[in-house]
């Protein structure tokens, strides 16, 4: 799966010059936490709800009403600004993405493709990636199998999914300690116990089954 996969097209983008509260009101109305950043056009940055919400007035404020409506009129979103944010082109693979978000500690990245902003990928679009890649919305069973670390070993069990005609939904290998690896699969099927028994039949432990 690739970034423009998961991304959100054609993202709301705000101006330099909006002010706080118009930029907060975007946020909360169409349920985002990051915004673009465009001068003429062009993107300078990026601004996050969080952001947003540090620079504007604090509610224990003792600002009248009028002085606070004043103060937030001319409070613009430069204030929270942040420059040059991490872009990706949309044929970045989702898991390069993901690496990047985590390893610069950020919420987002925006998409590029030809010097053009087309889309922003979020901490959520990456958690509807996963449930996506998992099957998670298809009726089934997941299956959990302890490995060994060898050549052929995936082959040998997925055999046992060919004799028996189950269709395998999604398939996820994490390795535990050196030289195992839990191998697990969602299958299409409600009942796995017979798949079971014959993957523990061929040599094979079964870590779980839900």
């Amino acid at each position: 799966m690739f970034v423009r996969d998961c991304m959100t097209r054609s993202p709301i983008t705000i101006t330099l010059e909006t002010p706080i509260f118009q930029a907060l009101d975007i946020v909360l109305k169409k349920k985002v936490r990051h915004l673009p950043v465009l001068r003429d056009g062009k993107v300078v940055g990026l601004v996050t709800e969080r952001g947003l919400l540090q620079v504007s007035p604090s509610p224990a404020t003792t600002l009248s009403v009028y002085e606070l409506n004043y103060v937030l009129s001319k409070v613009t979103v430069k204030e929270a600004l942040v420059k040059n944010p991490i872009s990706v082109p949309s044929d970045c693979p989702i898991e390069e993405a993901a690496q990047i978000m985590r390893d610069k500690k950020i919420g987002s990245l925006l998409v590029w493709d030809d010097e053009k902003l087309v889309g922003i990928v979020t901490q959520t679009d990456m958690v509807e990636a996963m449930v996506r890649l998992f099957g998670l919305r298809k009726a089934g069973s997941r299956v959990v199998v302890e490995t060994a670390d060898r050549i052929g070993v995936l082959a040998e069990i997925t055999q046992v999914f060919k004799e028996k005609d189950i269709n395998i939904i999604s398939l996820v290998c994490l390795e535990v300690d050196g030289g195992r690896f839990h191998l697990t699969l969602r299958v299409s099927m409600a009942d796995p116990a017979p798949l079971v028994n014959e993957i523990e039949a061929r040599g094979f432990k079964i870590v779980s089954v839900n």
